[in-house]
């Protein structure tokens, strides 16, 4: 099977929490996994930014990128967040790479609009990198930083990024490991099955907000560009990967229409 799992940056901001992932993703890889995972830092960002007496703004969820924050996305994410999960996972025995998306422009992006600053868009992906990474026995983890032709770096939406290396990659599975325990329903559930018709519904009537909608926005452009199956569920679950790979009901799977079993 081959499976991008997306952590969400919450997750990573405790080292136990870093650690116990990183676990059970290299366990999954050492038998025999082939996984790429993305990660995000927002939360370390915004306290590094504050630190520093940068104020962040966001517009529509998205952090308004300066030039000084900018810098700042390549030192959190591609850095300090980055290389400590990496880190993670070689004390768990697993090759990991870390890596962004302007190495081998592995993400391409271009600028969304003025008023956001350096905030890209993926464009496209290229699995040819991570292809080669994987075939060598590497764990590729891509922090949420992509580039354009011309060198100029971009910061991301973590999930928009996640769902660009997954439809590159064709993955079987995409997993994103987050903070809550999946999409809630108008009735305060959480949805074991949802399909991209009602994420829109979702959205539109604006209770999927923010992250939430983030994610099912990714999660449909995943689903329409040749990803199996997107699994939106909660990281903080001790085992969850484990369980989310052998099949077990977690979360909330979202999928095609035709994709819906009859017993959902």
């Amino acid at each position: 099977m081959k499976a991008l799992i997306k952590i969400g940056g919450t997750l990573l901001d405790s080292a136990d929490s870093r650690r116990r992932l990183a676990a059970e993703i290299g366990q999954a890889v050492q038998s025999g996994l082939n996984a790429v995972v993305v990660h995000g830092g927002g939360k370390q960002m915004t306290r590094f930014l504050e630190e520093r007496g940068i104020e962040s703004r966001f517009v529509n969820g998205l952090r308004v990128t300066t030039p000084d924050v900018l810098d700042a996305v390549l030192k959190i994410f591609a850095g300090s967040v980055n290389q400590e999960l990496v880190a993670a996972f070689i004390a768990n025995g697993v090759q990991a790479v870390g890596l962004s998306g302007m190495d081998g422009l592995l993400t391409e992006a271009q600028q969304m609009s003025a008023d956001l600053g350096f905030v890209g868009k993926p464009v496209q992906s290229n699995s040819g990198l991570l292809n080669l990474l994987l075939e060598n026995a590497y764990l590729p983890v891509v922090a949420c930083v992509a580039g354009d032709r011309k060198g100029q770096f971009y910061n991301v939406n973590a999930d928009q990024m996640a769902a660009s290396v997954a439809s590159a990659m064709q993955v079987d599975k995409l997993f994103f490991l987050t903070d809550v325990d999946g999409v809630w329903s108008e009735e305060k559930v959480i949805y074991p099955t949802i399909t991209i018709d009602k994420c829109k519904s979702l959205i539109d009537q604006r209770i999927a907000i923010g992250g939430m909608q983030a994610k099912l926005e990714a999660a449909m452009e995943a689903l329409r560009t040749g990803v199996g199956e997107v699994v939106i569920a909660p990281g903080s679950v001790v085992g969850i990967v484990g369980r989310l790979l052998a099949g077990e009901q977690i979360g909330t799977r979202v999928l095609t229409e035709m994709m819906v079993p009859n017993n959902s």
